[in-house]
């Protein structure tokens, strides 16, 4: 019996993570990095400090709406900012904060599940 979800082609699919760089569908990014089900867009966030409302905006602006959003945010989880969160809940987006790698996998059974999901990566240093 097959258990592995069919997902399309066009589909935005991260095969791997290390110290500054992701490897998503097949294409090598060397910083952190913003992606959608359908796209991934190079972050200037290099760390939990250069995190703002305006550095997401992209994900706050998205169209289709993102409903959740996965943080990476770093080698190991942190606390985010109670006013960022509540900023991203006024947009209609869940923010769910984690370790880069827990985001990566998260990210990866979200979008197979069809959700509308994002990801904000801050790359490993």
């Amino acid at each position: 019996m097959e258990i592995t979800p069919a997902i399309p082609g066009d589909r935005q699919v991260i095969a791997g993570y290390g110290a500054g760089l992701f490897r998503i569908s097949g294409v090598v990014h060397n910083s952190s990095v913003i992606v959608f089900t359908d796209r991934t867009i190079a972050w200037p966030v290099q760390s939990l400090d250069d995190l703002t409302i305006d550095s997401l905006a992209p994900v706050r602006d998205a169209d289709p709406a993102v409903e959740v959003l996965l943080l990476g945010v770093g080698g190991q989880n942190a606390l985010v900012p109670s006013a960022l969160r509540q900023a991203l809940r006024d947009a209609g987006i869940v923010l769910d904060s984690m370790d880069t790698g827990a985001a990566c996998r998260t990210y990866n059974v979200l979008m197979a599940e069809d959700r509308r999901v994002a990801a904000a990566l801050i790359a490993l240093s």
